[in-house]
């Protein structure tokens, strides 16, 4: 079965600020980001399991507080994996990642820079690295673009994880949305450093960027790295599997390249929580 590595919990009062105006400013108003606990439940229930990501951003005004998503993946213990998340601008983040991991039962770390207005190779976050290889957290890095006018772009880019990778060489990180729109700096920081990978989530709306970006990681020989995500509840499950078992249908009558069928295989079917070390 499937397992999703990049869903959320989120309810109306999690979402404040920036966030939230430019959502609604992108999106619409009525436009709904908000997911209970009932709901997710619901959503995974033909899925092997999914990650649950926490999100401390106050920056933006996202805040998906550690002890929400631990409450909910403690009902889930073989199926629902919780991801801390700490602002590393907070004093002693590090500390706070160690409390939410032996205290709270969480299993990873959840990082924004452009949620959390810092840059991946700023000396203040190195000691949540730190803490995150000692702990043997994997680390889900949103490393590209993102709607809020706050949001900075400028540290944002995926290639800000070479050095990160180079200096904490055990730690396994997953680019998020493969680094879009820079899916190509995602794909080449993937091939260099062997605990690196990359999810699809929130790519399939965009199908020829999706297509592109799955060329692109198969000529660069990761297609084994990739792995599948929806980022829910944005996007669920069903039409991320449709997505990417019909992108071919992109490129019938053409002599452009077909992707793989045995890339798209093991992407769907990828034993994420052994990959990460989460089991």
């Amino acid at each position: 079965m499937i397992f999703d590595c990049h869903t959320h919990l989120m309810e109306r009062q999690h979402l404040s600020g920036s966030f939230l105006n430019d959502a609604l400013r992108v999106w619409g108003d009525d436009y709904n980001m908000t997911c209970t606990p009932e709901q997710h439940e619901q959503a995974m229930k033909e899925t092997s399991g999914a990650i649950v990501l926490a999100v401390d951003a106050p920056y933006i005004g996202f805040n998906v507080p550690n002890e929400y998503v631990a409450a909910y993946t403690a009902k889930h213990p073989t199926r629902m994996f919780g991801f801390a998340s700490v602002d590393p601008n907070r004093p002693g983040a590090d500390r706070l990642l160690e409390r939410a991991v032996k205290e709270l039962g969480l299993v990873g770390l959840k990082l924004a820079p452009i949620y959390q207005n810092f840059h991946p190779i700023d000396r203040i976050a190195y000691p949540v690295y730190a803490k995150a290889q000692e702990l043997k957290l994997p680390v889900m890095w949103h490393q590209g673009t993102s709607y809020p006018a706050q949001g900075p772009l400028d540290i944002s880019r995926p290639v800000y994880l070479d050095p990160v990778a180079r200096s904490f060489p055990e730690l396994k990180m997953i680019i998020a949305h493969m680094g879009h729109p820079w899916t190509g700096e995602a794909i080449v920081t993937v091939r260099k450093h062997p605990n690196l990978f990359a999810d699809i989530s929130a790519l399939g709306k965009r199908p020829w960027q999706m297509y592109n970006a799955l060329i692109e990681a198969v000529e660069y020989g990761i297609g084994d790295k990739l792995l599948f995500g929806t980022d829910y509840p944005n996007f669920t499950v069903q039409e991320t599997v449709e997505a990417l078992t019909n992108i071919n249908k992109l490129v019938e009558g053409t002599n452009l390249p077909r992707v793989p069928d045995r890339v798209i295989d093991s992407i769907l079917n990828k034993n994420v929580p052994e990959l990460l070390g989460l089991v």
